[in-house]
């Protein structure tokens, strides 16, 4: 996969458009009473991991760090717009310009890993939520979340395409 310069805008508005798409998604789920995550503990844990320390038995119990918010929703853009690169790279600027449904919820599928096997163990709640008292509604909650992205992957080449043309 090779990203080639002149993509790069692309990607990074591909990429802030479906991260916008998916808040606007978990705004929506938190304003019926739906629990969402808390950047404010992804920037904690950045934080700490500026400090060497990856995993934590709960992030929310550990230390606050300074500027924890700011970092939290910078990972989550920078985070959005490296899955936007990924896609853009493996599909070529011809998927930007034509841009078809499948592969960007595809990636969004793919995107669940993270918070499944890398962020939810680092932050105490295990793999797969598997800490968590319901594991399987937060797995769940967590693949429709990621699904929305890659719907948001699309719309926002949509525009792209748009805009480019």
């Amino acid at each position: 996969m090779t990203l080639p310069l002149q993509d790069i805008p692309l990607a990074l508005l591909i990429g802030m458009g479906a991260t916008a798409v998916m808040d606007a998604w978990l705004l929506l789920l938190r304003r019926l009473g739906v629990a969402t995550l808390n950047f404010s503990l992804i920037g904690r844990w950045v934080g700490h991991l500026f400090k060497g320390q990856l995993t934590h038995t709960a992030i929310a119990k550990a230390a606050p760090v300074r500027g924890e918010v700011a970092w939290g929703w910078f990972t989550h853009y920078a985070v959005g717009v490296a899955f936007a690169a990924v896609l853009v790279g493996i599909q070529g600027a011809a998927w930007v310009h034509h841009p078809t449904l499948l592969p960007a919820l595809a990636m969004g599928v793919c995107t669940v890993a993270a918070p499944l096997l890398v962020m939810q163990p680092a932050m105490g709640s295990g793999f797969a939520a598997s800490r968590t008292p319901t594991p399987l509604k937060n797995c769940l909650r967590s693949l429709a979340n990621h699904t929305v992205f890659g719907l948001g992957l699309y719309l926002s080449a949509q525009v792209v395409a748009l805009i480019s043309r």
